[in-house]
């Protein structure tokens, strides 16, 4: 089963989202609207934020939630569900609200990347699905960002279909590398399903398939001579490789007049055999010729390479990229933070732990990012009681709120909500943008963060402050359960 917008993914929930729908159901809860909040505790490799990513694949689950026949037949025959919820469950479709920031959006822990108000069951029944989007495609969209920064500017292309824990996480993961900022795939699927740009040219089976090197280089430069992008390291790179990819260039492109060409390695020593074969296409006057590499790429190995003075011009990453192996789980939680009243009043939830790092953030709120207005760079996060209003035409003092003595003036700053309406009962109202426009404002937004931010090890702490009116809510209901 792969990725299908039509697809009805209903079922795919935990099984108690359905066993603690039904005690909604008796218990005279199916109705009270609810406040859940999908946020992360940590960033992946130690890092200092995160892209949310897979807010698309959100919205078309939404639209296709339902239960169809065989669904209600199913949970029948499983014996623990009344007539009176399957009923209910046979006419069962969203109602609520969710906000969500854009994908492409850089995000820190404990802050809101998605925001349902919803029916108890509704609210309760969507968190399967809204965490498998955001954990695998954040997580993803995060890895691909380092490796791309990693290049300072190279192109990287994401090689990890076949090494993808499944089709939907090849497919997905294409498209959440795209917006992070690889500049295409090799996964032609995702090119046709989402418009991320696919290509490719040969594995060292088609070198192997013929008599020689040459012949193999010769034949697939005749055919595609505006793509000719050779593997030149199927038996030895620098003295058969890459004199036989000169002798075809050649032999083949130079009598058409085309400069345009590469080679790629998918082995060995990639500084020295790069810093050599660059001296070898130069001397041959091919200095526009593209060098490529492969092979178990990720952010540490692309920088120690450049750092050794590789002759770099494209990266292939795949498996590292698409599994995102050196830290392979976002971590991303959905909690109740608030229930609303029958005379419309919102009561804040928490929930406590004797693991600090698992206290949730209570209430229905907002998330503001401030933005330096001289810079623009993005200077602090703040969440807010969703009644408040950020008033940035002046100053405005904030904290830390795990160490409320540190504290800092923010001043001529522009305050930006991060949360945009998604749904309204149960109607789309966001217009989904296209996939190039969540990957430039995913670059510009990266942009706006400090470098000391994005730093691969030990960066700067980014905070994300609570207002004092928030706080004052969380600590209350801190100190009221004894903590």
């Amino acid at each position: 089963m792969v990725v299908n917008e039509k697809l009805n993914l209903t079922m795919l929930c935990d099984f108690y989202e359905l066993t603690m729908g039904q005690g909604y159901f008796t218990q005279g809860y199916a109705d009270r609207i609810t406040y859940f909040d999908l946020f992360f505790r940590r960033c992946p490799d130690g890092g200092g934020f995160a892209i949310a990513a897979g807010l698309e694949q959100i919205v078309q689950y939404i639209q296709e939630l339902h239960f169809e026949p065989e669904d209600i037949d199913y949970l029948r025959g499983r014996k623990l569900f009344t007539e009176d919820f399957l009923d209910y469950l046979a006419n069962f479709r969203f109602t609520g609200d969710i906000w969500a920031v854009p994908e492409g959006t850089p995000v820190f822990p404990k802050e809101p990347i998605i925001t349902v108000r919803a029916p108890a069951i509704q609210a309760q029944l969507v968190e399967t699905y809204l965490l498998l989007c955001v954990n695998h495609q954040s997580l993803i969209a995060t890895k691909a960002n380092r490796v791309v920064r990693a290049a300072e500017g190279r192109t990287v292309l994401e090689f990890g279909s076949r090494r993808a824990q499944g089709a939907d996480a090849a497919i997905l993961g294409a498209r959440a590398a795209y917006i992070g900022g690889c500049h295409g795939t090799a996964c032609t699927i995702s090119d046709q399903l989402y418009g991320v740009k696919a290509g490719g040219t040969m594995a060292h089976a088609w070198v192997q398939m013929f008599d020689s090197e040459y012949e193999a280089f010769k034949a697939y430069v005749q055919m595609y001579p505006t793509n000719a992008t050779l593997l030149v390291d199927t038996y030895n790179t620098l003295k058969s490789g890459v004199p036989n990819a000169i002798r075809v260039f050649d032999g083949v492109l130079k009598p058409m007049g085309i400069t345009k060409c590469g080679i790629r390695l998918d082995s060995g020593d990639l500084a020295y055999l790069t810093r050599q074969a660059r001296k070898m296409l130069d001397e041959a006057g091919w200095t526009g010729c593209q060098i490529s590499v492969s092979n178990s790429l990720d952010e540490y190995i692309i920088r120690d390479v450049l750092r050794q003075g590789a002759k770099i011009d494209l990266f292939g990453v795949g498996e590292r990229l698409i599994t995102a192996k050196s830290e392979p789980v976002f971590g991303g939680v959905y909690k109740l933070v608030a229930v609303e009243e029958p005379d419309g009043t919102v009561t804040p939830k928490i929930k406590i732990s004797e693991n600090v790092g698992k206290i949730t953030n209570p209430h229905y709120k907002k998330l503001y990012r401030f933005f330096a207005s001289d810079t623009g760079k993005a200077i602090a996060d703040y969440l807010t009681v969703y009644d408040e209003t950020v008033d940035d035409s002046g100053d405005l003092e904030i904290f830390d709120p795990d160490a409320t003595w540190k504290r800092k003036t923010v001043y001529n700053f522009t305050a930006k909500e991060l949360q945009v309406p998604i749904f309204r009962n149960g109607e789309l109202v966001y217009r989904l943008p296209a996939l190039e426009e969540i990957r430039a404002y995913c670059k510009e937004q990266v942009d706006s963060l400090w470098e000391e931010v994005k730093r691969f090890d030990n960066p700067q702490t980014y905070y994300v402050d609570l207002s004092q009116k928030l706080w004052d809510v969380k600590y209350g209901l801190l100190k009221r359960n004894g903590k």
